[in-house]
């Protein structure tokens, strides 16, 4: 099996935690992130923006290395 190698430049996360009982924007920036399920590990860019949603939910998602 090949390992995936991450590209300079971006983040790996996985959602951790479910968003029950979180308000609606947490919700909305969860999936803005692209996550679609639970235990997802997706890549985004290392942008200011995308650090501003991950500050808001980073009680639900966990970057890794």
């Amino acid at each position: 099996m090949a390992t995936k190698t991450k590209t300079p430049g971006t983040l790996k996360l996985k959602w951790i935690r479910s968003f029950i009982g979180c308000t609606r924007d947490m919700r909305q920036t969860i999936r803005g992130l692209g996550f679609r399920r639970m235990q997802q590990v997706i890549e985004c860019a290392d942008t200011p923006e995308t650090r501003g949603m991950i500050a808001k939910v980073h009680h639900l998602v966990e970057i890794q290395g």
